[in-house]
């Protein structure tokens, strides 16, 4: 039987770790080291490696919090990231020596938000698995809507008459990378009016981090007479171009400038990319704001959810039977 080793992610092995998220199959750019610590102050970091005969067979991004264990904090989805030749019984052996090790260090439950299956570079069911075989907690799920690469794109009547309107305004789009007006004229005024709450990003993170990954972090602006209307943030994956933040000014319905802006990058990247226009859901998943998901649903974006599990770790051990 295989002899795994489980330690703890150390600042000096940041090269390694880039390397092996580069190579694995169920990871993105959000766990790259540079991107994971543009906010270290804010998490204690307990990232794990695990190594075979000092190979790095997988690592798991992580924090720790109030003496339990998160799937980093910091990021929108984690989980166990393995290389695309992993074996199952592999994984769950691995899954298994975790528990083990982070029981040890005196943490009994690790909260993990699953990585939805539209970012995997190939089949990776396996934590749904190990999930029920550990008697794993489901504490939320969240409703996304996406673009599905493998269909038509195919926008409703209402958002074709929209994208008419903005066509014969004379809507231009231009790809950015100065990251101020958007953030300071339409983002941040739009959160604070709707939601009385700033953007996730600080307008000098968000510059930071599009520096360090410009050809994964793009801003695209939609103008109208030189006058700035819509603007959104990508992130773009191997095969997923999600909307990290979208947001119009007042007459944005009047002007359609966000409809273009969506239609503009739907036909950039599609049917390579599936298209992620983001979480839909409120109150844990108990609601779905109905607004914002006829609004997705017109671009022709269907539901895929993102669960999140509680895992009490002594029960890790029940891995082992399988």
């Amino acid at each position: 039987m295989k002899s795994y080793t489980v330690q703890h992610f150390l600042p000096a092995q940041a090269a390694q770790w880039n390397a092996f998220i580069a190579q694995a199959k169920n990871a993105t750019f959000l766990f790259h080291r540079d991107f994971m610590e543009y906010h270290r102050d804010r998490f204690d970091d307990y990232s794990l490696v695990v190594t075979e005969n000092e190979k790095w067979v997988a690592v798991l991004p992580a924090n720790a919090l109030d003496n339990e264990i998160h799937s980093h904090q910091g990021l929108s989805y984690g989980g166990l990231l393995v290389l695309p030749g992993i074996r199952t019984a592999d994984y769950f052996a691995i899954l298994s020596g975790i528990g083990d090790f982070l029981t040890a260090q005196g943490f009994f439950k690790l909260h993990l938000k699953v990585l939805p299956r539209i970012y995997e570079q190939t089949f990776s069911d396996e934590m749904a698995q190990a999930l029920f075989v550990m008697n794993a907690q489901q504490t939320r799920s969240d409703l996304y809507l996406v673009v599905d690469k493998n269909q038509p794109y195919q926008p409703n009547r209402n958002r074709k008459r929209a994208l008419k309107v903005a066509q014969d305004l004379g809507i231009e789009i231009k790809e950015e990378t100065q990251y101020d007006s958007f953030w300071n004229e339409v983002l941040t005024p739009n959160l604070q009016q709707r939601f009385g709450v700033n953007p996730v990003h600080s307008l000098a993170e968000m510059t930071q981090l599009s520096a360090a990954f410009p050809e994964q972090i793009k801003l695209l602006n939609a103008y109208l007479d030189g006058a700035l209307k819509a603007g959104c943030v990508l992130f773009v994956m191997n095969n997923v171009v999600h909307f990290q933040y979208s947001s119009g000014t007042d007459d944005r319905m009047d002007t359609a400038a966000l409809d273009v802006l969506f239609d503009y990058v739907i036909q950039r990247y599609h049917p390579t990319h599936h298209v992620s226009f983001g979480n839909v859901s409120e109150q844990n998943g108990m609601k779905i704001n109905q607004g914002l998901a006829y609004w997705k649903e017109s671009f022709g974006a269907k539901p895929i959810v993102q669960q999140y599990f509680t895992i009490h770790l002594p029960q890790a051990h029940l891995l082992d039977a399988l």
